[in-house]
Protein backbone atom coordinates (compact mmCIF):
# COMPACT_ATOMS: atom_id res chain seq x y z
CA UNK A 1 0.00 0.00 0.00
CA UNK A 2 1.31 3.44 -0.94
CA UNK A 3 1.63 6.44 1.38
CA UNK A 4 0.01 8.55 -1.36
CA UNK A 5 -3.70 8.95 -2.15
CA UNK A 6 -5.01 7.78 -5.53
CA UNK A 7 -5.09 11.40 -6.77
CA UNK A 8 -1.52 12.01 -5.57
CA UNK A 9 -0.28 8.82 -7.23
CA UNK A 10 -1.96 9.78 -10.50
CA UNK A 11 -0.26 13.18 -10.37
CA UNK A 12 3.15 11.71 -9.55
CA UNK A 13 2.89 9.05 -12.24
CA UNK A 14 1.51 11.37 -14.93
CA UNK A 15 3.90 14.27 -14.36
CA UNK A 16 5.75 14.65 -17.67
CA UNK A 17 8.34 17.10 -16.36
CA UNK A 18 9.71 15.23 -13.35
CA UNK A 19 11.03 18.47 -11.92
CA UNK A 20 10.81 19.29 -8.24
CA UNK A 21 12.53 21.46 -5.65
CA UNK A 22 14.47 19.76 -2.88
CA UNK A 23 15.01 21.55 0.42
CA UNK A 24 17.80 20.52 2.78
CA UNK A 25 19.55 22.16 5.72
CA UNK A 26 23.33 22.33 6.01
CA UNK A 27 25.33 21.67 9.14
CA UNK A 28 25.51 25.47 9.56
CA UNK A 29 21.69 25.62 9.78
CA UNK A 30 21.38 27.41 6.42
CA UNK A 31 18.54 26.16 4.18
CA UNK A 32 19.34 25.09 0.62
CA UNK A 33 16.72 24.67 -2.15
CA UNK A 34 17.46 23.37 -5.65
CA UNK A 35 15.44 22.23 -8.66
CA UNK A 36 16.13 18.65 -9.71
CA UNK A 37 14.76 15.44 -11.18
CA UNK A 38 13.12 12.68 -9.18
CA UNK A 39 11.41 9.33 -9.64
CA UNK A 40 8.78 7.37 -7.77
CA UNK A 41 10.17 4.07 -6.49
CA UNK A 42 8.43 0.81 -7.36
CA UNK A 43 5.66 0.29 -4.83
CA UNK A 44 5.42 4.08 -4.35
CA UNK A 45 6.86 3.86 -0.83
CA UNK A 46 9.49 6.55 -1.40
CA UNK A 47 11.03 8.86 -3.99
CA UNK A 48 14.53 8.69 -5.43
CA UNK A 49 16.44 11.83 -6.31
CA UNK A 50 19.68 11.76 -8.27
CA UNK A 51 21.69 13.21 -11.09
CA UNK A 52 25.14 13.60 -12.56
CA UNK A 53 27.90 14.04 -10.00
CA UNK A 54 25.21 13.77 -7.35
CA UNK A 55 27.43 12.20 -4.67
CA UNK A 56 29.58 15.35 -4.64
CA UNK A 57 26.67 17.78 -4.30
CA UNK A 58 25.75 19.96 -1.32
CA UNK A 59 22.27 18.44 -1.18
CA UNK A 60 23.79 14.95 -0.90
CA UNK A 61 26.15 16.08 1.88
CA UNK A 62 23.30 17.85 3.70
CA UNK A 63 21.16 14.71 3.69
CA UNK A 64 24.12 12.56 4.78
CA UNK A 65 24.63 14.90 7.75
CA UNK A 66 21.01 15.51 8.80
CA UNK A 67 18.91 12.65 7.42
CA UNK A 68 16.08 15.09 6.56
CA UNK A 69 14.71 16.69 3.40
CA UNK A 70 11.54 18.01 1.75
CA UNK A 71 10.52 17.92 -1.89
CA UNK A 72 7.86 20.01 -3.66
CA UNK A 73 6.51 18.94 -7.04
CA UNK A 74 3.99 21.37 -8.50
CA UNK A 75 2.60 23.08 -11.56
CA UNK A 76 -0.19 25.46 -12.60
CA UNK A 77 -2.97 24.62 -15.06
CA UNK A 78 -4.62 27.46 -16.99
CA UNK A 79 -6.09 29.86 -16.28
CA UNK A 80 -4.86 29.65 -12.67
CA UNK A 81 -5.19 26.24 -11.01
CA UNK A 82 -2.13 25.51 -8.84
CA UNK A 83 -1.61 21.90 -7.85
CA UNK A 84 1.15 19.92 -6.26
CA UNK A 85 2.58 17.75 -3.52
CA UNK A 86 5.01 18.49 -0.70
CA UNK A 87 6.77 15.48 0.79
CA UNK A 88 8.71 15.89 4.04
CA UNK A 89 10.56 13.14 5.76
CA UNK A 90 13.54 11.01 6.48
CA UNK A 91 16.18 11.08 3.78
CA UNK A 92 19.01 8.67 3.10
CA UNK A 93 22.13 9.54 1.12
CA UNK A 94 22.88 6.37 -0.87
CA UNK A 95 26.52 6.47 -2.07
CA UNK A 96 28.02 4.71 -5.07
CA UNK A 97 28.34 5.16 -8.83
CA UNK A 98 24.62 5.96 -9.03
CA UNK A 99 24.53 8.04 -5.83
CA UNK A 100 21.06 9.24 -4.94
CA UNK A 101 18.81 10.40 -2.12
CA UNK A 102 15.98 8.20 -0.93
CA UNK A 103 13.16 10.34 0.51
CA UNK A 104 10.84 8.39 2.80
CA UNK A 105 7.62 10.35 3.43
CA UNK A 106 6.66 11.24 6.98
CA UNK A 107 4.31 14.11 6.07
CA UNK A 108 2.47 14.55 2.76
CA UNK A 109 0.67 17.77 1.80
CA UNK A 110 -1.17 18.12 -1.52
CA UNK A 111 -3.36 20.76 -3.13
CA UNK A 112 -5.35 21.10 -6.34
CA UNK A 113 -5.49 17.34 -6.89
CA UNK A 114 -8.85 16.60 -5.27
CA UNK A 115 -12.34 17.89 -6.06
CA UNK A 116 -13.30 21.20 -4.51
CA UNK A 117 -14.92 24.51 -5.34
CA UNK A 118 -11.77 26.43 -4.37
CA UNK A 119 -8.09 25.60 -3.95
CA UNK A 120 -8.57 25.68 -0.18
CA UNK A 121 -11.11 22.84 -0.50
CA UNK A 122 -8.53 20.62 -2.22
CA UNK A 123 -5.83 20.92 0.47
CA UNK A 124 -4.86 17.61 2.12
CA UNK A 125 -2.21 17.25 4.83
CA UNK A 126 -1.38 14.18 6.83
CA UNK A 127 1.39 12.50 8.73
CA UNK A 128 2.44 9.09 7.51
CA UNK A 129 2.22 6.31 10.07
CA UNK A 130 5.35 4.42 11.09
CA UNK A 131 4.26 1.45 8.96
CA UNK A 132 4.46 3.59 5.84
CA UNK A 133 0.75 4.23 5.25
CA UNK A 134 -1.04 7.53 5.23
Amino acid sequence: MSVFSAAELAYLRDDPHRLGRLATVGTDGMPHVVPLGWSLAPGAAHLEIGGRGFGRSKKFRDVAATGRAALVIDDVLPPWRPRGIEIRGRAEAVPGPAAHIRLIPERVVSWGLHDGAAIEDTYRARDVEAGGHA
